[in-house]
């Protein structure tokens, strides 16, 4: 019995390796371009065409923080006659529109309780804008949270990917308290990896990339085709990104366009975010799955990209959780005597290898990331050292919160932003 529990075991753990192997071999691919890449990243674009944008922030008591991004996007080197800031105080009880205001933005103030969400605030001021400003006649629309801050050549680095005929971007992602614990640090060591290893060699590979939340821009010709914002999803970043590449759009990446934006700081704040996260990908999934595998299959210049979100969204964390469940399972009937306990020693080896195997692979990750982005990470060196060993057991949380989002009802919670930096305070 003991042979036959360890032997399963070792070749179940076999074989799950080998289709995770088979699923995300290409993320190699990925990491070996995005080295390669690092020797130029510059992009060429056409700099000098200015085109007209609105930037558009959705604000939730966000009264702390609001002002410092709208005083990094007035200090842009981008043309200020080309650039209009809006901001929805959405569901507000403090003074954010007010700050907002003095601050230099137009500022509308939306109230409903049945309808809550950054997407439905966006919403929300797309009609605005299509009802009072359409003389303006904006070229794109930025998307940005309230606790954002912009490098002050963001604006100008975006247009130039705008130029090359995107007509969605995206940007990289920094932390401004990268340094705070290693929540903060596992959440920035993670955005840095998914801009610098998975978007720009996707850009380098003529793949389409994928928004993150946060930092983007899109094409107004593509909210006047929806009809204002339709994604309403808990995760509707990944929404908007497959939805779009379903389409046919191309997403592009400006890996040098910089914003920095709070990251959670209590497990219990990181808990409710990621349990959000987890839900809106199993949401994105049901929604969206058939579609992406049927892509998949036909022949056309977004296939790719098709199967590459279908690994972001579905395979990865489920078979996590079948692999962890079924290891478990075992361990926990030998410890209860169901099997002959000669098998604990064996199968605690097994699993400690299992688990080690884990944690190597997300170590190197955190160290190859924090090692090409060091320049670019603003903290001691010691703290990015030590947050590179504590980022697979950040990692490691998702498990359990992709379990529990799988049988709770999830709704949207505000984490509330108290990080209070200028731009020049996070360089």
């Amino acid at each position: 019995m003991e042979s036959f529990i360890s032997s399963f075991l070792y070749h179940f753990n076999i074989v799950t390796f080998l289709v995770f192997l088979l699923f995300y071999s290409y993320q190699f691919i990925y990491m070996i371009v995005a080295l390669k890449s690092k020797v130029s990243k510059k992009i060429v674009g056409e700099e000098d065409r200015f085109n007209k944008y609105a930037v558009i922030i959705a604000a939730r008591n966000e009264e702390l923080v609001i002002g410092e991004l709208i005083k990094s996007i007035h200090k842009q080197t981008y043309p200020q006659e080309y650039v209009d800031i809006f901001v929805i105080a959405d569901n507000c009880t403090d003074q954010t529109a007010k700050v907002a205001k003095k601050a230099g933005a137009f500022v509308r103030e939306r109230f409903n309780k049945n309808k809550i969400g950054k997407g439905y605030a966006l919403d929300f001021m797309f009609n605005i804008i299509k009802a009072e400003f359409a003389s303006n006649q904006y070229k794109g629309y930025f998307i940005f949270d309230a606790d954002n801050l912009l490098d002050e050549n963001y604006i100008m680095e975006m247009n130039r990917t705008f130029n090359q005929g995107y007509r969605v971007v995206t940007s990289y992602r920094n932390s401004k308290n990268f340094d705070q614990n290693w929540i903060t640090a596992g959440y920035a060591i993670w955005f840095l990896h998914e801009a610098e290893y998975l978007n720009l060699p996707r850009m380098k590979l003529n793949a389409s990339c994928a928004i993150s939340g946060t930092g983007f821009l899109v094409h107004a010709d593509i909210i006047k085709k929806n009809g204002g914002w339709i994604h309403h999803l808990l995760t509707e970043d990944i929404e908007f990104s497959i939805s779009n590449i379903l389409k046919g759009e191309k997403i592009g990446y400006s890996p040098n366009a910089v914003f920095y934006d709070e990251q959670p700081i209590t497990f219990r704040q990181s808990w409710n975010q990621r349990l959000r996260w987890a839900k809106g990908f199993y949401q994105v999934l049901s929604k969206y799955g058939k579609d992406l595998i049927r892509n998949i299959f036909i022949r056309n210049h977004n296939s790719f990209s098709c199967f590459d979100m279908t690994m972001t969204i579905m395979p990865a964390m489920i078979l996590t959780i079948v692999s962890i469940l079924i290891n478990g399972l075992f361990y926990l009937a030998i410890l209860m005597g169901i099997f002959e306990k000669e098998s604990i020693g064996d199968t605690t080896i097994l699993m400690l290898r299992s688990f080690g195997m884990y944690y190597l692979v997300m170590l190197c990750m955190a160290l190859m990331t924090i090692i090409t982005e060091w320049k670019r990470i603003h903290c001691a060196g010691w703290k990015k050292i030590v947050y590179s060993f504590t980022f697979p057991f950040f990692m490691l949380t998702y498990i359990p919160i992709s379990i529990v989002a799988l049988f709770k009802e999830v709704e949207w919670k505000q984490i509330p932003h108290t990080v209070v930096k200028s731009i020049d305070d996070v360089r």
